[in-house]
């Protein structure tokens, strides 16, 4: 039996995933979690074997969640679920610990194929990924301005191009407005950017936003 915790913030989701689950013979939900506190708290209270994590959540961002999951727990095995399509969140993703990524537009048996790959100690990510992770990888390969930003900093900065203010940023994430433009401000000189216009051509520039 596959144990899985459930980690979304919206209640429709997780009932979702919880009937596909259910509807497979040899998988169980062990728990769910709606915010990256109640995450931490099941991963240690709960017997599982995978944890189904979304990467948008209250509090904590899902990138350091899968950090904190990776230190406290290093067998448990991680597939992110998200609705972030961007190449970037999926490479981040795999390279903070998690074994696999999968957009919430995939279809149920892809779920069912990416659980049972990930739980048998196998990855599950695209072939576009693996390209990305293996060029990085390369002696003498060059880092892009925004490989540079932190897991918090590519966050804000993906919500600032999407036209999202400090203050529902601070809101979202849980953080001062003050702590969330002084992000702005280290991560806007770290893309060589002056104001809101050059963030979104940078984004656009590198197919950072497909809401944009």
């Amino acid at each position: 039996m596959i144990r899985i915790v459930i980690a979304d913030d919206h209640a429709i989701v997780r009932e979702g995933l919880k009937r596909i689950i259910f509807s497979i013979g040899d998988m169980s939900v062990a728990g769910e979690a709606g915010d990256g506190a109640e995450v931490m708290q099941r991963v240690r209270d709960t017997e599982c074997d995978l944890l189904v994590l979304d990467l948008s959540m209250p509090g904590r961002s899902g990138m350091e969640l899968i950090k904190l999951v990776r230190s406290e727990k290093p067998g448990l095995r991680i597939l992110v679920l998200s609705m972030h399509q961007e190449l970037q969140y999926a490479v981040r993703a795999i390279k903070n610990g998690a074994s696999g990524y999968l957009t919430k537009e995939s279809a149920p048996a892809q779920l069912e194929q990416a659980i049972r790959k990930i739980a048998s100690g196998g990855a599950f990510i695209s072939a576009e990924v693996a390209e990305q992770l293996a060029l990085g990888a390369m002696p003498g390969s060059e880092a892009l301005a925004h490989e540079s930003l932190s897991n918090r900093e590519f966050e804000i900065f993906r919500m600032l191009v999407t036209g999202t203010s400090l203050t529902d940023i601070a809101a979202k994430l849980s953080l001062s407005v003050k702590t969330v433009s002084t992000h702005k401000t280290n991560l806007m000189f770290k893309l060589g950017t002056q104001n809101q216009s050059e963030l979104i051509r940078y984004a656009i520039r590198h197919g950072l936003g497909d809401e944009v």
